[in-house]
């Protein structure tokens, strides 16, 4: 440490571990790596971090916007922050040390170059955000929990479902929950929160109703040669009708469906990426059978290994072909090649070409290893349409109708 640090006050950027959800997007969008993050906590390293925001604006809860005020010899170190519950008081900064002592302004940047969903569409409902948090969650009751994979599948899927009583929850297509799983982790501190994507329509699982669903993978693993589970999945796998489950939320104002009648919606998935196509074209068949006058068109991309480990596989083939084009794409079918959501991309060239000059918006929810698959195959498709995705990417992105959700 030099003398000069001593000297100095900083503006440290923290994240504020009771309202984090841990869905990893400040660290995927910080353009400089100063986030990182264990199994509790997400931090800044304030050794690196310059200031530049471009982790703010895709923040769904607001946790990354925190600040403090402190010499630079006493910033609140990676290691410091790890052992966090909360965010520590402001510490308090004489008005002598203010003027003795000179303030460091980190340079700022747009934080546009970097994040792949800027904006809500511009028709879309305006969301309740952050109704409840980890102080004061609201009690949901397990009114269904049931298996969407095929029984003899390796993939346990589940359809939950979760009733909020007289308490309102509003939610929209898109948005997100934190569960808290019941118990303490191995440390002796509580388990935090986890995220899940609603799987229903913004006027309830059952329209009319004050309930929601979710889509969860049960999640096993093995770690040094031990079976492992992971904790939120299995508590919600294993959930009965009459549970009580205490959740915060809602998340997120830009992964959100448009409300013209006009838009087209460009969906590509894979595994429990389903959950938010699921209820945007859940709410679209509510407005068509109620002869709301939607126009636009739906596409779906939707990837598995097999038709038994794909969820909602029956009820997706009884939609019509009139009301949603769909494109399923199985990996692990014996005797057939494995094909991949952007192989089915490209079969539809054509199609989605034409979507694509049009009101199109597209939604990317799944596997974080498929993102670099779909984004080739959507510069392919564009270039033999003689469309340049590398102008349109950043433009739809800017206009709130280019949205990633991937894990």
């Amino acid at each position: 440490m030099s003398a000069n640090d001593a000297q100095v006050l900083i503006h440290q950027h923290l994240i504020d571990p009771e309202v984090c959800i841990r869905c990893n997007t400040c660290e995927e969008t910080c353009p400089i790596d100063a986030i990182t993050h264990d199994d509790r906590n997400y931090v800044v390293d304030p050794s690196i971090c310059n200031g530049c925001n471009a982790c703010v604006p895709p923040c769904p809860t607001g946790s990354i916007d925190h600040w403090r005020t402190l010499p630079k010899s006493a910033a609140y170190s990676v290691a410091d922050q790890l052992t966090w519950d909360e965010l520590p008081a402001q510490q308090e900064v004489s008005e002598e040390s203010l003027a003795s002592i000179v303030t460091e302004t980190p340079p700022q940047h747009n934080a546009a170059v970097s994040a792949t969903s800027l904006a809500a569409p511009w028709s879309a409902e305006k969301p309740q955000l952050n109704l409840f948090d980890i102080r004061h969650p609201v009690t949901a009751t397990v009114v269904g929990n049931y298996r969407l994979t095929d029984a003899q599948a390796e993939s346990d899927v589940r359809h939950i479902v979760l009733d909020f009583g007289n308490q309102i929850f509003p939610v929209l297509e898109g948005q997100s929950i934190g569960v808290l799983p019941p118990g303490v982790d191995a440390s002796g501190k509580p388990h935090y929160l986890r995220m899940y994507s609603v799987a229903s329509a913004r006027d309830g699982e059952r329209a009319g109703y004050n309930n929601l669903a979710l889509t969860v993978k049960r999640v096993l693993f093995e770690r040094d040669g031990m079976p492992g589970k992971g904790v939120a999945s299995n508590y919600l796998c294993d959930l009965n009708k009459g549970d009580k489950v205490q959740v915060t939320g809602p998340f997120g104002d830009r992964f959100l469906m448009p409300n013209h009648p006009g838009s087209n919606l460009l969906m590509i998935c894979t595994g429990t990426g389903a959950a938010p196509m699921r209820a945007m074209t859940e709410y679209r068949r509510r407005l068509l059978a109620q002869s709301k006058g939607v126009e636009g068109q739906l596409m779906l991309f939707f990837g598995a290994r097999s038709p038994a480990e794909l969820p909602y596989f029956g009820p997706l083939r009884k939609l019509p072909a009139s009301f949603i084009e769909q494109h399923l794409a199985f990996s692990r079918v014996d005797g057939e090649p494995r094909c991949y959501v952007q192989d089915k991309l490209r079969l539809a060239s054509a199609r989605v070409a034409d979507l694509l000059r049009g009101d199109s918006y597209i939604y990317i929810c799944g596997l974080k290893g498929m993102e670099t698959g779909v984004m080739d195959a959507l510069r392919d498709i564009c270039r033999s349409a003689h469309l340049d995705w590398d102008v349109m990417h950043p433009i739809m992105v800017a206009e709130g109708r280019f949205h990633v959700e991937t894990y």
